[in-house]
């Protein structure tokens, strides 16, 4: 993740390796510097009684990894499993191939990118609910 920018709103927090940075007043900018570091929005954060889906169980423990409450190595079978999961259910070809770069961002150490992959199929989760509602 070296040179990653993030731009942040007023009053905007973020986790960065395990710390909470509140952003001030005005809009800013942070540049991450640190390859590999651990950042986290906190607006996208999802509590633990928001992780009540397959999809956000599976961010869930990404995001665990990331704000340094569960290690990589103990969280790694937990992903993979989970991801080999949602494959099973999630079949279209967009949402197989973001369970593929979540698989491999997870075997690679990345969880921010694993994150950001499962974090792009909530919405398309939240439809196939929708549509077993209706």
């Amino acid at each position: 993740m070296t040179g990653l920018v993030l731009k942040l709103g007023p009053h905007e927090r973020v986790l960065i390796n395990g710390a909470v940075v509140e952003n001030g007043e005005k809009r800013s900018r942070l540049a991450i510097m640190t390859p590999n570091a651990n950042i986290l929005r906190m607006r996208d954060a999802i509590h633990p009684g928001q992780a009540n889906t397959p999809v956000r169980r599976v961010c869930y423990i990404a995001q665990l990894v990331l704000s340094g409450d569960a290690e990589a190595g103990e969280a790694r079978q937990q992903l993979l499993r989970g991801i080999e999961q949602l494959s099973q259910v999630l079949t279209d070809p967009d949402s197989r191939l973001q369970l593929t770069m979540a698989s491999r961002a997870v075997l690679e150490d990345q969880h921010y990118q694993a994150l950001k992959a499962l974090r792009s199929l909530l919405p398309r989760e939240e439809r196939l609910f929708a549509a077993g509602r209706a």
